[in-house]
């Protein structure tokens, strides 16, 4: 017989009560998304901050419409759900995989602007999504991350995982290593926003100073990410920065 997951919910709890009173911890063995879901609770008026953690989805989604595959064990998936409302928005998704790399591993390099890459291949994910309803605003973000070795079959980036940088870890231990750093992370966004972060980026950009190719079919060298998030590169055109977050940019092999 297959024994249910441990969850390390409670640990979790009690380390963010101290910051958020009514924050509550969720673990559902499957789900379409959990970004969905959380958006879904929103929309409806429940504006508590969320972790859900979803052992299986069977509609996950990533940035541009993507679809993120989960099956338990083999990664982790989960969404946090904040009232949030900072100055500016611009940045968090780089502050999200800022926090998410800096917790597990030296080695896990960030891709502008929403991957967490090592070795030129992909670790996982991040999908911001923000909804304002009555005045308030409340931001979903949404991670999906390779424990084990997955089928490269179908992907535009080859995968990694993260038991190649650290052989023993599971599931709820990785939970365990990003959950509280993250939402400190979240709430430091909030009054700062992601200009005192930007060096932290600076020393895991895995573009920087590399020739890409951008989903507009422009061509350049990353300069790197400036103090507002966004990535600056030289082209034929000179120096530009790339603002949409719906352009994808990949290094030239």
């Amino acid at each position: 017989m297959i024994q249910p997951t441990a969850w390390p919910a409670e640990t979790i709890w009690e380390q963010v009560y101290p910051l958020l009173p009514d924050f509550t911890v969720e673990v559902l063995p499957e789900i379409d998304s959990s970004n969905s879901e959380l958006m879904r609770r929103t929309r409806a008026g429940q504006h508590e901050p969320t972790l859900l953690v979803a052992e299986r989805q069977t509609a996950g989604r990533g940035r541009m419409g993507r679809v993120w595959q989960s099956q338990p064990g083999d990664s982790l998936t989960f969404s946090l759900s904040l009232p949030l409302s900072p100055q500016d928005w611009s940045g968090l998704s780089l502050a999200v995989g800022l926090s998410l790399a800096e917790s597990l591993h030296p080695d896990v390099g960030l891709k502008w602007p929403n991957d967490l890459w090592f070795q030129d291949r992909k670790l996982g994910g991040i999908l911001v999504e923000a909804a304002s309803m009555g005045g308030r605003s409340q931001v979903v973000v949404g991670v999906g991350l390779n424990i084990r070795p997955r089928d490269a079959q179908g992907l535009n980036t080859p995968p990694a995982a993260l038991t190649e940088l650290l052989p023993e870890l599971t599931a709820p231990a990785c939970l365990a290593r990003l959950a509280l750093p993250l939402i400190q992370t979240l709430l430091a966004f909030e009054v700062s926003g992601f200009a005192p972060l930007q060096s932290r980026f600076d020393a895991r950009d895995v573009l920087k100073g590399r020739r890409v190719h951008a989903s507009d079919d422009q061509q350049g060298v990353a300069l790197g990410v400036g103090p507002g998030g966004t990535l600056r590169w030289q082209t034929e055109l000179g120096e530009q920065d790339i603002h949409s977050a719906e352009i994808s940019v990949r290094p030239l092999t």
